[in-house]
């Protein structure tokens, strides 16, 4: 077992003994979050380093270290609260911040197991690692949802490395979760490149953006961020409310599943009943409350001239009707969208999903379209994998890679899995849906090779929920 992997054991194994009081996986990766950041801010201002303390001395560790029972609940509980206050990313970090281990005794043996090791020290891919560790266990436990938040490693890896991020452009998440698409990025170029002192500096303070709506997630992942020596711009905000202004020359994302935004509004009575948001701005090709194309219609607009884009987006964007075909027919003729991954099912913790991810460029103003051949490699067909038993490996994404040939993507090599469709074919189909395949699926006509029942029920699912909407949107707008 690896340094990192000994760790995560260690502190997950911990996890198991608050969980009988009632603390969850999301909560206790919360409180590692506070408690491992005051560790280290502590280490910090020891030798080798001897820094400046970030953390006033009233609220350090070294004052949780020294106190027991009642009195320790009352110095972590005041810590937590003040730290909130503060400015950057130490506000971030302890923002709404709560202690959910009520039992003393138990928050002093987490307070100690903490203690015994020396973070700093470790290296800061392993403490990356052990961090990436807890969320991907985290987002494993299904019944809390993180695992919305979490991508695939293995995905984000091969998305990076065909968009090819440089030095010192920038890179923006809108929809960031724990930061794994900004890290992996940090990692390519700070591998693939011998940077100088300015490059350097600007990889680390200025080429990483990012947003989430949750708090608790934007915690995560500038803690992450943190942990891998980063310091990111992240922010708690809806990303869909209003164009930020700043442009991008990358922009990497996989926003949250669900179709609908919502909010929760309460009537007179005082029951609460779900409302759809619909974000109405000029810069939108369209006004609609589907949470994708909003993403796709708001990452349009963050990219800078010549940008490139990479988005996770479910099959109904490429296929639905009304505000989705107009969102195709403009991406296709004022974007160039060159590349379309259709995923395999089995590799979200949201069940059920089957999603693709859509390369595009931006493009300057032009009467005729920019996208002239649409490629689609079908990863899905005959394809299965799962979360425990058959993951998906970096290896199952190297043809992909191979074939993407972001060397230069106008020499590609069609193959069995990897096709191009021009623009004029396209644009003649009903709705100019991009929901195209060739591949004969073998499990239609082998019976016994069907995929596991739980993944035919939550297919079965997915078409009547579509189907559904579908006819409520009708009865809408023959009521209107």
């Amino acid at each position: 077992m690896t340094d990192s992997a000994t760790i995560v054991s260690k502190l997950w194994n911990y996890c198991n003994v608050l969980r009988d009081d009632g603390v969850s996986y999301g909560d206790y990766v919360e409180q590692l979050t506070y408690l491992l950041f005051l560790k280290m801010a502590d280490e910090q201002t020891k030798p080798p380093f001897n820094r400046e303390a970030i953390v006033p001395d009233k609220y350090n560790w070294q004052k949780l270290t020294t106190l027991d029972g009642d009195a320790l609940e009352v110095q972590y509980r005041h810590t937590l609260e003040n730290l909130a206050k503060e400015e950057g990313t130490l506000g971030i970090i302890f923002r709404k911040s709560q202690n959910k281990i009520q039992d003393p005794a138990k928050l002093k043996r987490l307070i100690t197991l903490i203690e015994s090791e020396t973070w700093i020290g470790l290296d800061i891919d392993i403490k990356g690692e052990i961090y990436e560790g807890l969320l991907q266990k985290n987002a494993e436990d299904t019944k809390s949802g993180a695992g919305q938040y979490f991508t695939p490693r293995a995905l984000i890896k091969a998305i990076v490395e065909v968009i090819n991020p440089k030095p010192s452009e920038t890179i923006c998440d809108p929809a960031s979760g724990t930061g794994g698409f900004l890290l992996v990025a940090h990692d390519y170029i700070s591998h693939k490149y011998d940077l100088d002192i300015d490059q350097k500096k600007f990889l680390k303070s200025n080429t990483f953006f990012g947003n989430d709506i949750v708090d608790g997630v934007v915690r995560l992942c500038v803690m992450n961020l943190y942990l891998h020596g980063i310091e990111a711009n992240i922010s708690a905000e809806d990303s869909l409310v209003s164009d930020p202004g700043k442009r991008y020359n990358i922009v990497i994302t996989n926003p949250p599943f669900g179709k609908k935004s919502s909010i929760t509004v309460f009537n007179g009575e005082g029951k609460a009943e779900k409302e759809s948001l619909v974000y109405e701005r000029p810069d939108f090709w369209t006004t609609t409350s589907n949470k994708q194309l909003n993403f796709l219609q708001h990452i349009k607009t963050i990219l800078d001239i010549n940008g490139r884009a990479a988005v996770v987006l479910p099959d109904n964007v490429l296929f639905e009707g009304g505000a989705g075909e107009k969102v195709r027919k403009e991406l296709l003729k004022q974007f160039d969208l060159h590349t379309i991954l259709r995923l395999p099912t089995g590799i979200f913790y949201a069940q059920g999903v089957k999603a693709n991810v859509l390369f595009f460029d931006k493009k300057p103003a032009s009467e005729t379209n920019w996208t002239k051949n649409v490629w689609i490699y079908d990863l899905r067909t005959n394809i299965h994998f799962t979360l425990k038993t058959n993951t998906l490996k970096y290896s199952d994404l190297e043809d992909f890679i191979k074939s993407f040939n972001s060397a230069n993507r106008f020499e590609r090599k069609e193959s069995e899995r990897f096709k191009p469709f021009t623009y004029e074919d396209i644009i003649k189909r009903d709705k100019t849906s991009l929901d195209i395949f060739w591949l004969k699926d073998e499990s239609l006509e082998d019976t016994d090779n069907l995929p596991d029942p739980d993944i035919l029920a939550d297919e079965i699912a997915d078409s009547l929920e579509l189907a559904l909407e579908q006819i409520r949107e009708i009865q809408n707008f023959l009521t209107t």
